[in-house]
This record gives structure tokens, C-alpha cells and sequence, in this order.
């Protein structure tokens, strides 16, 4: 049952969170806006973890385990998702994402020593070709001036770079550390890595007071960072990057949903096509694993 909540509560939430990540850009930069975002979440959870007088020390090793899960999984796949957002609808963006359970798949062979399934390149296949259909467009004419093609790579490097936090969230937990303390100190050297990067690059740090933005911040920081990566690297940590990543093929649908009502997105039988072979390809790749997620599910 506890597994089967944590996958609704990743569903719903980070099903919900590609909206306000769209409602970010604008007046601020977008990698400002990643620093506020888990500079906040990062003081709220060590707050909670003083309250509740959990141990936050670790050993130089561990922080560097902790510090690559930052800088994977809390700043540079955020920035340049944040970039990408600002060429595609927000529910197109979510869809870029699901294919981070393939990559999780492969990463777990190159970098956990996992057994290779051949229904991994097949599935593989079936996501690339979902994502070929829906953007075959700007494929064709690929040009890095092009807005929506520039927005499709910098959404894959940002799912790739997801993908491998999930891989440095796995060695962590494999070590025993655990996940609200770790989320603690990993979204703080996330949002260092992210304010530096500004700084470098000369962004203004502003603010925009507008109840739009700072609504949509307190949200993505508490709902969509705490509450998300919480459920998210637990569950992680009991089935594995692999099967949790299957989460990421349920909530695109609930993201084009929304981006349908809020974005007024249209659906056509490109878009049908290419969804249907993304969401063919993740459950083929998974399929010998549902048996044991039921079961899960069921305990």
C-alpha cells in the first residue's frame, strides 16, 4: 500500500508541476529561479530536520556522493529544463521527461552493473520514435536557432542529467544514507551549483512579486521539491531507478491534461501517435517488472 501511495503522490504532484515551472519564466532568469527555488526547499528541510533532530553530518566521501546528486538532479537538469520550457508547451516538456525511464534502464547497466534486457533497445526504439513523431517537424529542419528544436535537446539533456542523479540518489541509498537528509544537503549544493552558474553568467538576481510567481515558487519548492523528490528517491530507494522511473510514464498524461485546459494545447493524431509509442516503449521496457510492482502495490 505505502508503495502504491508513493506512486500516486509522484503521479499528481509532478504531474501538476510543469505548469508552474512555465509560470516561472519571464522577469526572472530561469536559473535564478531554480536557485530560489531550492534554496527555499533546502532551508525548510533542514529546518524540519533540527526540529525533528535528525543527523545532518556526514563524511567528506558521503558529501561528495550528495554534492553529485545536487548537481545532477537539483540544478543543471532544472536549468535546462527551465530553457527548454520556454520553447515547448509544458505538458511537451513532460513527455521529454517519461523518456528518462529508459535512460535510468541504461544508466543502471553502464553505472550499476545491472543485467542488460534486450527489450530495453526495443522499447528504447519505441520511445525515440514517439518523440521522432511528435517533433518530426523541427527534426527535419533541425536548426539551433529554431525554438522548439533547441527546446527538445535542452529537454533531453535535462532528463539525461535527471536520469543520472537517479542513478547517484541509488548509490547513496545503497550506502545507507538517508533520504530527507540527504535531499536536505543535495538541494543545498544544488542551488549553490545553480547561483554560481548565475553569477558567472551575469544574471540579475530579481524577484517578481507578482502573486503569479511567487505562488507557483512556493509551490514547485514545497509541493513540487519536498513533498515530490521525498516520494520520488523513497520509492526509488525501495524498487529501484528503473521501476520508479515508471512513474514518469503516468504523469505526462496529467501534465498534457492540464496543458490542454491552461495552455489551450491541441491535440492532433501526430500528437496521439507519438504519445502512444512513448508509453508502448516505457511499459515494454518494464513489462517483465509490472508482475513484482503489483505485488508491491499489493503489500
Amino acid at each position: 500500500m505505502q508503495t502504491l501511495l508513493l506512486y500516486l503522490g509522484i503521479v499528481i504532484i509532478w504531474g501538476t508541476t510543469w505548469l508552474p515551472v512555465k509560470l516561472q519564466l519571464g522577469v526572472v532568469a530561469p536559473e535564478v529561479s531554480v536557485a530560489y527555488r531550492f534554496w527555499l526547499a533546502a532551508a525548510l528541510l533542514f529546518a524540519w530536520c533540527l526540529i525533528r533532530r535528525l543527523p545532518l553530518r556526514f563524511s567528506l566521501s558521503q558529501h561528495r556522493g550528495i554534492a553529485l546528486l545536487g548537481l545532477c538532479f537539483f540544478s543543471t537538469n532544472f536549468v535546462l529544463i527551465y530553457h527548454g520550457s520556454n520553447f515547448l508547451p509544458s505538458g511537451l516538456v513532460a513527455v521529454v521527461f517519461s523518456m528518462m525511464v529508459v535512460m535510468n534502464i541504461v544508466n543502471g547497466v553502464i553505472f550499476l552493473g545491472r543485467p542488460f534486457d534486450r527489450r530495453v533497445a526495443l522499447g528504447a526504439a519505441f520511445g525515440l520514435a514517439g518523440i521522432s513523431t511528435i517533433f518530426w517537424t523541427d527534426i527535419v529542419a533541425f536548426d539551433p536557432s529554431s525554438g522548439a528544436s533547441l527546446g527538445l535537446l535542452l529537454c533531453l539533456l535535462g532528463t539525461y542529467s535527471a536520469s543520472l542523479g537517479n542513478i547517484a540518489s541509488a548509490k547513496n541509498q545503497a550506502k545507507g544514507l538517508p533520504v530527507l537528509q540527504v535531499n536536505a544537503w543535495g538541494m543545498a549544493y544544488g542551488a549553490l551549483f545553480v547561483t554560481l552558474f548565475a553569477l558567472i553568467a551575469g544574471r540579475p538576481f530579481g524577484f517578481d512579486a507578482a502573486p503569479v510567481y511567487a505562488g507557483s515558487l512556493l509551490y514547485l519548492a514545497v509541493v513540487g521539491s519536498i513533498l515530490g523528490f521525498g516520494c520520488y528517491l523513497t520509492l526509488l530507494g525501495r524498487i529501484g531507478p528503473e521501476r520508479a522511473a515508471y512513474s514518469s510514464v503516468l504523469y505526462p498524461i496529467v501534465a498534457l491534461a492540464i496543458s490542454t485546459v491552461a495552455e489551450d494545447y491541441h491535440w492532433t493524431p501526430r500528437v496521439f501517435a507519438g504519445l502512444a509509442l512513448i508509453l508502448l516503449g516505457n511499459l515494454l521496457v518494464l513489462a517483465r517488472r509490472l508482475p513484482r510492482l503489483r505485488a508491491a502495490r499489493s503489500a
